[in-house]
């Protein structure tokens, strides 16, 4: 109904809505104090479900769909047609990631589409690993809480960008440079 939800997930709190809604994403945008060229990560239930949010899904992201997915990693990926350019930020990629929380979990599938969601925090501030981390930062920008307790990572995901021919981690996060690197059996690159 185009309504604010804050959920808990793995690695911190979000703040979250109908990613195909302009209006929601806008509003979620603003309660951040976060900038349209700036879009939220698209949190999906299953990786299943990227399948029809990306055009394409290259074999080394469908490997670390594998291994890291239900958790935090958030794999950016070209932009299938489901996804307007409001919830990307006009650009032709989209950020996703499956998080490994079963309330952000149960939601979602009842949900049965993607959630835009990054943290539930203030542009710039700390990210809160608790709900009542976000009801002092935010206070009343969210329609509703769902307290899932303490957040077991306590750090945002790690993002990688699998949209070329070589990936590069755009963000360090709750997956390390080594544990993608295991996986994928070549080096990453990592912006200064």
């Amino acid at each position: 109904r185009g309504e604010i939800v804050v959920l808990p997930t793995d690695t911190v709190y979000g703040i979250g809505c109908d990613a195909f809604d302009a209006d929601a994403v806008a509003s979620l945008l603003a309660a951040k104090g976060r900038g349209r060229d700036m879009p939220p990560p698209v949190l999906i239930p299953t990786a299943r479900t990227a399948q029809g949010l990306a055009t394409q899904v290259p074999d080394y992201a469908q490997r670390l769909m594998e291994r890291f997915w239900p958790g935090p990693l958030t794999l950016v990926l070209r932009r299938g047609s489901r996804v307007s350019r409001e919830a990307s930020g006009g650009l032709d990629t989209v950020g996703l990631r499956v998080p490994d929380h079963p309330v952000a979990l149960a939601l979602l599938r009842a949900f049965g589409g993607g959630g835009a969601a990054p943290s539930a925090n203030r542009f710039g501030s700390v990210s809160p690993t608790t709900a009542d981390h976000v009801r002092a930062e935010l206070g009343g920008a969210a329609d509703f809480v769902l307290d899932g307790g303490p957040c077991e990572v306590g750090v945002e995901s790690t993002i990688v960008d699998a949209t070329g021919d070589t990936l590069a981690i755009l963000r360090p996060g709750g997956v390390t440079r080594e544990s993608l690197q295991d996986v994928l059996g070549f080096p990453l690159t990592v912006p200064e």
